[in-house]
């Protein structure tokens, strides 16, 4: 009985301990120490003609942010992301599963589009220009040609691990085509869609911003170029933090819709 009593109970940890111990905590510190090493040699090492200081962008972020014209070149910017990403996500998702589906495909069409992956986009960008122009038009299918290619191939990848003898215990149970895909294909092929999903949003914004680039005269892209050629980098690197923070958050929006859609894969992490 002593040896009961004098048992220690466990305390659980309070919450700020709980959180110095996490991958977040991890995550911050690591990035603390990236600004302030970078801080450090931009004030001792670094060209400021070329890299300015966290503290110097920093302080560039409110001449930025308010230019009217910049703001609206992130909007414009934002707008075209949104559709690419919306038209590869759709596009790429139909022909994932209308490949994956079938072995003859399979075998005769992926080979193609790896090969039309493997060919750098920016090399045909003068033909995007020609067909839609310098206007968004160029520059939203110029980002649907970055980011279908991997969304339809996490998908392919993802067809392959269904099993066959599901999808015929589901046909000889009645079920119609739209029940199979809806019960049977998209609960094997949600883990493949979201790492698809996260590629195509990164790749997405890669087109649009490289379109930006070389063929606008808007956008944030546009704006970056204008900056480094007027030798601003704290404005330059500024819009690109902007840039950088939008692609995080909408890559953890994705990130929580993946959480939703796939839980019990998720529920561990």
């Amino acid at each position: 009985m002593s040896d009961v009593l004098n048992t220690a109970v466990p305390v659980p940890a309070s919450k700020p301990a709980r959180f110095t111990m996490s991958p977040g905590a991890a995550r911050i510190a690591f990035i603390l120490a990236v600004l302030i090493v970078w801080e450090v040699l931009g004030h001792t090492v670094l060209n400021a003609n070329f890299i300015s200081p966290p503290s110097v962008i920093l302080g560039s972020l409110p001449r930025v942010l308010g230019n009217p014209q910049i703001l609206k070149a992130l909007w414009d910017t934002l707008y075209e992301l949104i559709v690419a990403f919306v038209i590869s996500v759709v596009a790429g998702v139909l022909v994932g599963i209308a490949i994956g589906a079938n072995r003859i495909a399979l075998k005769s069409v992926v080979p193609m589009i790896l090969l039309a992956y493997s060919i750098p986009q920016i090399t045909i960008l003068p033909i995007f220009t020609l067909v839609f122009g310098i206007g968004p038009a160029s520059k939203i299918a110029f980002g649907v040609s970055h980011g279908i290619f991997p969304i339809a191939l996490n998908v392919i990848a993802g067809m392959q691990t269904v099993e066959r003898t599901h999808l015929t215990f589901a046909r000889s149970l009645g079920a119609s085509r739209l029940q199979v895909l809806r019960r049977v294909i998209l609960p094997h092929i949600t883990p493949s869609l979201f790492s698809g999903l996260r590629l195509t949003m990164s790749a997405t914004l890669l087109g649009v911003v490289l379109a930006e680039l070389y063929i606008s005269t808007g956008g944030i892209g546009y704006y970056t170029r204008l900056f480094s050629d007027s030798f601003d980098p704290g404005a330059m690197f500024a819009l690109v933090s902007v840039l950088g923070l939008m692609a995080v958050v909408l890559n953890e929006i994705v990130r929580r819709a993946e959480r939703r859609a796939s839980f019990w894969t998720t529920q561990n992490r």
